[in-house]
C-alpha cells in the first residue's frame, strides 16, 4: 500500500513555474504544436456494453493529469524534450510519449 503524498502549495506554486519555462523553451524552438493542457478529476468511462462509469479511467490508481502535443522530427526527439519535464522531479511521476496521427 502506497501512501499518495500530495505536494505543498509552496511546491505547487514552483512546479508551475518550472512547467511554463519548459513550456516556453519548447515554443521557443518551435515545437510547441499545442500549450499544456490540465485534464480535469472529473470524467466519464463508456463502457462497450454502453455502461458508464461516473469517474475518469485510472489504471493502478494513477491518471493523465494534462498534456501537450510538441512537434517532434521522431520519437527520440520527442523522448529528449520530454526526459527536460520538470513533472519527472516528483517521485515516482513519469512522462509518456505517444505519437498522434
Amino acid at each position: 500500500h502506497t501512501e499518495e503524498i500530495q505536494p505543498s502549495a509552496e511546491q505547487m506554486e514552483e512546479y508551475m513555474i518550472q512547467w511554463q519555462h519548459w513550456l516556453e523553451n519548447i515554443e521557443s524552438q518551435g515545437k510547441l504544436s499545442e500549450g499544456g493542457n490540465h485534464l480535469s478529476k472529473e470524467g466519464r468511462v463508456v463502457n462497450s456494453n454502453k455502461d458508464v462509469v461516473n469517474e475518469p479511467y485510472t489504471h493502478n490508481k494513477l491518471s493523465i493529469p494534462g498534456y501537450i502535443l510538441i512537434l517532434a522530427n521522431d520519437f527520440d526527439d520527442a523522448v529528449e524534450i520530454a526526459k527536460a519535464c520538470p513533472i519527472l522531479n516528483g517521485e515516482g511521476n513519469s512522462v509518456e510519449v505517444r505519437q498522434v496521427s
